[in-house]
């Protein structure tokens, strides 16, 4: 049996979940619903579960603020939230899934039959995700939410990304476009322990293919592929900072 723990402020949700759980995953024995995260966070450290389902807005402590005070204590974790701008910043947290209310019970069944194999060959994935998340491996990918999934693309395949309304388009070196379910603000946060800046309210670049910076108002750059990204005004001054040598 799986142990779990729910937490949600709203106490309906926590009901319906566990029910759910009773009837269609019956390896997971709820041992606990909580719906504040000082109440969790105690009931996380005395009986450190196996599995927890979270909930982010909960007021006083929401969901990250709680992640963060267990960080050191090595459970499986599901996001269960009405809201999916927070889908970038729990990929950040290695969350296993992420569901939208009301839950639907295939994709709960779903997400547990993940639990269930990272519960089983544990090593072998926290091996991949460590080659995954580390910068300096050479074949280190990030996942991309996408209309249908997650696409694992190679950081450094990236040239720049480009704000297309509630989406971002990621143009690739070999010239393919990744167009991604997410605003160029959550994919900024997703890069930001690499070598991307934005320039301007709707580029994000990687510093590392920029061949020539044309001077302007703003200024444009000229990325290797012969490619042209305007920089603002407001941002030239960051940009010249990362782009010229520090001076003792």
């Amino acid at each position: 049996m799986i142990r779990a723990i729910i937490v949600d402020d709203e106490p309906y949700c926590c009901e319906a979940l566990a029910i759910l759980l009773e009837r269609y995953c019956p390896q997971v024995s709820v041992t606990g619903s909580y719906h504040s995260g000082a109440d969790a966070l105690t009931a996380i450290k005395e009986q450190r579960p196996q599995l927890l389902f979270l909930d982010i807005e909960m007021p006083r402590m929401n969901g990250f603020e709680l992640l963060e005070k267990i960080k050191d204590i090595p459970l499986q974790l599901i996001f269960t939230t009405s809201y999916d701008q927070y889908a970038i910043k729990a990929i950040r947290f290695s969350a296993l899934d992420y569901l939208l209310k009301p839950i639907d019970r295939e994709e709960l069944q779903r997400s547990v039959q993940k639990v269930e194999h990272r519960l089983l060959f544990p090593l072998q994935i926290d091996m991949l995700f460590q080659k995954l998340q580390n910068p300096a491996h050479l074949f280190n990918k990030i996942a991309i939410p996408t209309m249908e999934g997650l696409q694992m693309v190679p950081v450094g395949s990236i040239m720049y990304c480009t704000s297309d309304s509630n989406y971002t388009i990621l143009s690739l070196k070999d010239q393919q476009k990744v167009v991604a379910s997410r605003t160029l603000k959550e994919i900024e946060e997703l890069l930001e322990d690499y070598s991307f800046l934005r320039v301007h309210h709707s580029s994000l670049v990687n510093l590392n293919e920029v061949s020539k910076y044309v001077k302007g108002e703003g200024g444009y750059l000229v990325m290797s592929d012969g490619s042209s990204i305007n920089v603002s005004r407001s941002r030239k001054e960051n940009l010249l900072k990362k782009l010229q040598p520090s001076r003792s």
